[in-house]
């Protein structure tokens, strides 16, 4: 079987992949326009990518691919539509990243608190400024509102938890004793839940998935239900927050923001980016790295050979987003 690696993994993956007889093509520095043809060229049944775009166009051409596996949790960067009607499945590997997000988020929200880019940014331009900055709330006994409770979102509980902090939890899917078991209040699985959720926090926390149900679900009325000076994270998808609006809430309500994901992000590991958000004060933000820790990829790597190797063996797609479009 021929595996065609369109992106970074981790080497133990690679040799995993080796070693149950793949012929392996790695050539990470493809571009999306440019997979349907590396498919060709390698003859690959399985396509892996990792942050990588795959576009109906690269499916279209991508001639007898039968699998593309997500080497992460999200997949709206694979036009799965597409994959579908091609008769591809296209799997993910869930949970693996779970713990550096959740450490991420935290990390994000204790910067916001303690204004640690800020800080940074002040003692590297030789200012020094105690005065300003021996100023901040702390966390313990405050309230967090985690929006989402996937792998993600009970992980960053856990860790709130150790912090003294209150938790309160929002999912479409979570009931009142979901949430008990989680040792979170239930903070609804509606709209209303959730803007009534708002208003009780200090801090929120967005893990849902990125998807046509959750565009731009952080809006101008999401924000409006924010508490003034109230801290926002989100380490999920840039396309989940309307930036206008979130930009605004930083002006209007002194809003302070940790930010892992953008509206419009590069889709180059490198180069030149204007992003107006990041330069507003109160803002820290990271390059969409949550799931970029060593002990993360490792784990997602382990899961990617896994993967591999059930439909080697067995013609099964495991962890497949679209299977039901598959029948």
């Amino acid at each position: 079987m021929n595996v065609l690696i369109a992106d970074k993994l981790e080497q133990s993956g690679i040799d995993g992949i080796k070693a149950l007889g793949c012929k392996v093509t790695s050539d990470a520095a493809v571009a999306p326009e440019g997979i349907g043809a590396a498919v060709g060229t390698s003859g690959a049944q399985v396509l892996i990518v990792r942050g990588k775009k795959v576009p109906a166009a690269a499916i279209k051409e991508s001639k007898g691919l039968k699998l593309i596996v997500r080497a992460g949790a999200g997949y709206d960067t694979i036009d799965v539509p597409s994959a579908s009607a091609a008769g591809i499945a296209v799997c993910n590997c869930p949970g693996m990243n779970a713990v550096a997000v959740a450490e991420l988020a935290m990390g994000l929200l204790l910067a916001c608190d303690r204004r640690i880019p800020e800080e940074t940014a002040s003692l590297r331009a030789g200012m020094w400024n105690k005065k300003e900055f021996s100023k901040a709330r702390g966390l313990k006994g405050t309230t967090l509102g985690v929006i989402g409770t996937g792998s993600i979102g009970r992980e960053l509980i856990k860790r709130a938890k150790a912090f003294d902090m209150k938790v309160i939890a929002w999912s479409r899917s979570l009931t009142a004793a979901a949430a008990k078991d989680l040792g979170a209040e239930f903070g609804g699985n509606d709209r209303a839940g959730l803007l009534a959720m708002l208003a009780k926090c200090d801090s929120v926390s967005l893990h849902v998935a990125g998807n046509d149900g959750t565009k731009k679900l952080a809006d101008t009325q999401f924000f409006g239900a924010m508490k003034k000076g109230a801290y926002f994270i989100n380490t999920t998808r840039g396309s989940v927050v309307d930036e206008a609006a979130l930009r605004q809430a930083i002006q209007d309500k002194g809003i302070r923001a940790g930010l892992d994901v953008f509206e419009n992000e590069p889709a180059t590991p490198e180069g030149a980016w204007d992003c107006p958000t990041v330069k507003l004060p109160g803002v820290a933000a990271t390059h969409h790295v949550g799931a970029s820790t060593d002990q993360a990829q490792e784990a997602v790597a382990a899961e990617t050979v896994r993967i591999v190797k059930v439909f080697k063996e067995t013609g099964r797609f495991e962890n497949c987003v679209n299977a039901l479009a598959l029948k």
